[in-house]
């Protein structure tokens, strides 16, 4: 009774469709109906792939394998997603201490808090659940109490990987509340655990490549088998589901149970501690006066972002994972022959260094513009931004200080990225200069356009910070169509660069993204004045 209360109160915080009832802004109202009609979409797109995905095992002969797909799929997705959201949602979360005075057992915070993130990730879960079993249903033809056994099961896969997730990340926190410098502590284990998920990509990607088909889709059979036995509630899932064994059901039901039970009951155990560390600040016993710097306002407020951004485990890993990805690429192919490079990422394919050096801009830039802080920095002053509305400063400072901000994590990195792997695919040296100016033309273009997406899905009223940098709707507005637009551009770019010169193509792409950049640097500064 008391999770339901807990989870009552955070869902009607922070619940669209709870805004949608009571909200009488129309604005509003239509914003809030297109992040719900753009999240259909990509459930639609979801299911669409997993049910493709599935047909392909039912055509090549292993249906039976479709189940431990099913729950694999879900499993790493629900990890990857709970690995994130921890540090947000258990750890250092706004209300924290509020909720700990209210007559609530340890126990019942935490595992109300694990709740709301398995319920906010449900419609994922079910959009995977349903295709999979429409593939595996065109092929097995079972039964129809499969069917119902197979959606019931399905909701209990995410509790274990979110468990372990959950435990992963108590041991990060743990590990950086008893440091000084804990953030940069949290901050170093997340980005190991995502280089780690990226690096087990290639290695999948070399178990799967082979230039037979049929001894490719052999080792389909053998890989799915083979992580069955290291992953047992895959095999347990697969038994439930095609062989309806009634002891494996009870044992994937209760096994979810106990692991949830046991984990949080121990994790309740060091919780008050942990928050505790994480929430409480360290000062230098050897403090020394010295001169104060004066600076300018939109400098000043540069500066202030740039405390937040490194004040903040979430907000670094999720706005800088691009900038520290291409770093490691910049320095890896001065070691490494680039030709080798592009075998590996392209699995094979006849792309060369040359071919791939119009791209050189679109690259770099797809990296660093993974998330622009200025689609979320002004959503993030949350209750604070009275202050911002208080203090004698025009509202065009205060968005051109945020969008100096981005600059000054984005334009150094975009440098250096443009030169390594100009150089490195064999570009002169007009060639890599001309690719530094198209960068940092695109760094100025996802700045200002991230800052109109911000501005324009502007959220304060958030209680957790991942509300607005993972789930906000003016990072997906601003993520979605940069990213396929990314893609796309990258893609022709190789193409036109077979035929047309390469000063041509960086030239047209510096002009059209110089244009983006422009016109929505217009819309931001009327934007500004109505803040």
């Amino acid at each position: 009774m008391i999770n339901n209360i807990l989870l009552k109160n955070l869902f009607l915080s922070t619940s669209s469709i709870n805004i949608l009832k009571t909200e009488k802004d129309k604005k509003k109202r239509s914003k809030i109906k297109s992040a719900i009609a753009g999240k259909i979409i990509l459930f639609i797109l979801l299911m669409f792939f997993c049910v493709s995905v599935s047909i392909g095992y039912g055509y090549i002969g292993i249906t039976t394998a479709i189940p431990v797909l099913c729950c694999l799929v879900i499993s790493l997705m629900e990890f990857i997603f709970t690995i994130f959201k921890t540090n947000g949602y258990l750890f250092a979360f706004k209300d924290y201490d509020m909720l700990m005075s209210l007559p609530f057992s340890v126990k019942d915070v935490v595992s109300s808090k694990f709740l709301y993130m398995y319920i906010e990730n449900l419609p994922w879960t079910i959009s995977i659940s349903i295709a999979m079993e429409i593939g595996y249903g065109l092929f097995a033809k079972p039964a129809f109490y499969i069917y119902i056994i197979w959606f019931v099961l399905s909701l209990f896969i995410p509790l274990i990987p979110m468990v372990l997730a959950s435990v992963i990340g108590t041991i990060i926190a743990a590990a950086g509340a008893k440091s000084k410098y804990k953030n940069v502590v949290q901050i170093f284990f997340t980005m190991g655990i995502i280089f780690l998920c990226v690096g087990m990509r290639f290695f999948i990607e070399g178990i799967f490549r082979d230039d037979k088909v049929e001894q490719t889709l052999n080792q389909l059979s053998d890989i799915t088998n083979n992580i069955k036995t290291v992953y047992i509630p895959a095999k347990i899932f697969e038994n439930a589901v095609v062989k309806f064994s009634f002891v494996d059901i009870l044992l994937f039901i209760l096994s979810s149970i106990v692991v949830f039970e046991l984990a949080f009951t121990i994790i309740s155990h060091f919780y008050r501690r942990i928050n505790s560390r994480l929430m409480t600040t360290s000062a230098s016993r050897k403090f020394e006066m010295k001169n104060q710097k004066s600076h300018g306002v939109v400098n000043s407020i540069a500066f202030k972002e740039l405390k937040r951004f490194t004040g903040s485990v979430n907000y670094f890993v999720n706005a800088g994972m691009g900038q520290i990805i291409l770093l490691v690429i910049s320095v890896v192919v001065l070691f490494l022959d680039m030709d080798k490079i592009l075998y590996v990422i392209t699995n094979g394919a006849p792309v060369s260094k040359q071919m791939l050096l119009p791209a050189v801009p679109m690259v770099v830039y797809w990296l660093l513009s993974m998330m622009a802080t200025t689609a979320v920095s002004v959503s993030l002053e949350g209750k604070n931004y009275w202050i911002i509305q208080s203090l004698p400063v025009e509202k065009k400072d205060f968005c051109n200080g945020k969008m100096l901000f981005n600059l000054w994590i984005t334009v150094p990195f975009s440098v250096l990225g443009n030169l390594s792997l100009g150089f490195a695919c064999g570009g002169s040296l007009l060639d890599v200069l001309l690719c530094v100016i198209t960068g940092i033309i695109q760094c100025c273009f996802c700045t200002v356009w991230g800052m109109v997406c911000g501005l324009n899905f502007l959220k304060l009223d958030w209680q957790n910070e991942m509300e607005v940098i993972k789930q906000g709707t003016g990072t997906v507005v601003y993520l979605l169509p940069n990213m396929f637009i990314s893609m796309g551009l990258t893609v022709l770019c190789v193409v036109l660069g077979l035929k047309f010169s390469f000063s041509a193509i960086v030239l047209i792409t510096a002009a059209v993204y110089l244009l983006g950049a422009i016109v929505s640097y217009i819309v931001v500064m009327k934007k500004a004045e109505n803040l």
